[in-house]
Parts: C-alpha cells; sequence; structure tokens
C-alpha cells in the first residue's frame, strides 16, 4: 500500500508539473534604453509562445486581442507588446531617440531575447500583422533560429509598389469630381497625412466601408503622421523579394482575397518566389486587409491546425 500511495503521489505531482498554470500577466521590460509594456495570456505557462507583432504603427493591440487570440490562448502564451510611442509604453515613458526603422527591428529582437530568456524556451513563434510583418521578417531574415516558424498576416513586401498599384486602381474607378482631385494629389511614398488619408478614404469607399466603421477620420490621420509618417515610408521603401530571397526557417503566408492595402497580387507572387524550409500559403476569401477582425476564427484555427502541428518540436 505504501509503494502504491508513493507511486501515485508521484504520478500526479508530475501531471500537476506537466499542465503548468496558467498566465494573464503584464509587465514593463528595459528595450532599446526605454521600458516597454508585453501582455502575456494562456492556458499553459509551458506552452510554446506565440509573441504577436500589430499592425499600425502606433497602435496598441493588448486591449482588443481576445477577439483574435483566445483560441490561440489555448495552446500557446500569446505575448502582444505595445511598441515604443504606442499604448501602455508611451504612456510609461516616450522614445528618447527619433523613430526609425532599424529602432524598430532592434527593438524587436531584444523582446524576442528577453521572453525567451523569462519562459526558458529556444524559439519562439512569430506573428506580424500588416506593419509587424515589415519587422517579422526582418527577424526571420536574421534570426530564423529563434523561430518555430514565422506567419506574415497581409504583409508588407513591396509596399511602395503595392500603393502605385491601388492607387492607379481607385484612379481608374473614381467617378466624381472631389475623388478624381483628391487621387491626383496623392503621391507615393506619401508625402503628407493629407495624402495618405484621400489614399486610405477612397480605398475604404471602394471596398464599400463606411468610413465611419472603417474607423478613418481626417483629423486622426494627420495626427498619426505627425509621429509615424516618416518611419512607415522607411518600411515601405524596403523590397522584401530582393533583400530576403531565402527565409530559413518555416514561414507561412494569410492573404486576404480582397487585400488592396497591401496586394494580395503581392503575396502571392513572393511566395511563390521565396525558398524554404517549408513554406505555405492560406486565403481568408471573406476578407480585405484586415483578416483578424474579419475572419479571426479561422485565423485561429488556420495556425494551430497547420503552423502549430506542422512545426513544433522540430
Amino acid at each position: 500500500m505504501k509503494i502504491l500511495f508513493v507511486f501515485l503521489f508521484c504520478t500526479v505531482t508530475l501531471q500537476a508539473v506537466h499542465a503548468g498554470r496558467s498566465i494573464d500577466s503584464s509587465w514593463a521590460i528595459n528595450i532599446g534604453g526605454i521600458r516597454q509594456w508585453v501582455n502575456a495570456k494562456g492556458k499553459n505557462d509551458s506552452d510554446p509562445i506565440l509573441l504577436w507583432l500589430s499592425g499600425g504603427p502606433g497602435t496598441s493591440s493588448i486591449g482588443q486581442s481576445d477577439k483574435f487570440t483566445q483560441k490561440l490562448q489555448e495552446h500557446f502564451i500569446v505575448i502582444q507588446w505595445d511598441q515604443r510611442e504606442t499604448g501602455k509604453t508611451v504612456e510609461m515613458n516616450k522614445s528618447a531617440k527619433p523613430l526609425t526603422l532599424s529602432m524598430f527591428y532592434n527593438d524587436t529582437h531584444d523582446v524576442i531575447d528577453s521572453l525567451l530568456k523569462y519562459f526558458q524556451q529556444q524559439k519562439l513563434y512569430l506573428a506580424g500583422y500588416s506593419w509587424g510583418t515589415a519587422l517579422g521578417f526582418y527577424i526571420a531574415g536574421k534570426y530564423p533560429e529563434l523561430l518555430h516558424a514565422y506567419i506574415a498576416i497581409s504583409p508588407m513586401i513591396n509596399q511602395e509598389e503595392s500603393e502605385w498599384m491601388t492607387l492607379r486602381m481607385l484612379r481608374e474607378n473614381a467617378r466624381t469630381k472631389k475623388q478624381k482631385e483628391e487621387l491626383a494629389a496623392v503621391t507615393i511614398p506619401f508625402k503628407s497625412g493629407e495624402q495618405l488619408y484621400y489614399a486610405r478614404k477612397w480605398l475604404a469607399v471602394y471596398n464599400g466601408n463606411e468610413l465611419a466603421k472603417f474607423g478613418l477620420n481626417k483629423r486622426f490621420v494627420l495626427s498619426w503622421a505627425d509621429t509615424w509618417l516618416q518611419v512607415f515610408n522607411e518600411a515601405c521603401e524596403v523590397k522584401i523579394p530582393e533583400v530576403l530571397r531565402e527565409i530559413k526557417c518555416p514561414v507561412y503566408f494569410f492573404a486576404g482575397r480582397n487585400d488592396y492595402q497591401t496586394q494580395h497580387i503581392i503575396t502571392e507572387q513572393y511566395y511563390n518566389e521565396v525558398l524554404a524550409q517549408k513554406k505555405n500559403l492560406f486565403w481568408f476569401e471573406e476578407s480585405g486587409h484586415t483578416i483578424p477582425d474579419t475572419e479571426p476564427l479561422l485565423m485561429q484555427e488556420t495556425i494551430i491546425n497547420n503552423v502549430l502541428s506542422e512545426t513544433y518540436g522540430e
């Protein structure tokens, strides 16, 4: 009986250790000379890490992340990060230096390094959305050994070309005098917040979105541009097909069939050309650019049933 008791006790104890504990925590880490805010949610603190790189730039997804990560939290420790000049991070401290793309590259690497040490893991999953893919491609290219896989959602691949393609499409479909005049004032790269506003405004109309629902107003875009337009244009200049011909970790592309903001045609072309040890392209038929909002369940199921099942433990 004593032997049986000891055996049962050890079994229960080992199962408890294996099961781990749920996690729902936020904390600040020192990155790039300032404190930067991260949030972690998951059912098991020994699950693999999935770091979500938000769109934007300048957008925090922490407050809305449950809408598109709730199922992911059953399989991953899902990390949301407020980048510098964003969300809780900018509330704590402003960036001491002017914003540059290389600064965000370095921040992303340092956040990954900090998370791997904190959770005592060797690799993590990296999911970039829109602007976040500009940072994700850099990490996948330079530090593939840190990634189980890279997931590029509505990716910025050759964004200047994408903007030109969309602008030509909108001009060809312009009908009213106001529409023609405002689109005629737009140049690529965008030289002002007003130009960006006109481009996004008429794209929203082309897609059938009411501007209020789309969350677009001129005052917001002009204010955003004061902080972010320069670094956004810098990211748009990067031609991923030229600088990253091979990705030495598994890479997955998620593209909206109606995405004209980060043109789905460019995504498909790059997917066909890039060399990778494992790659796949998943189409989201009901989506434009905003896959996490329009098809959140399908997005999560694709990550769990395809990305995680194919790559974890390799």
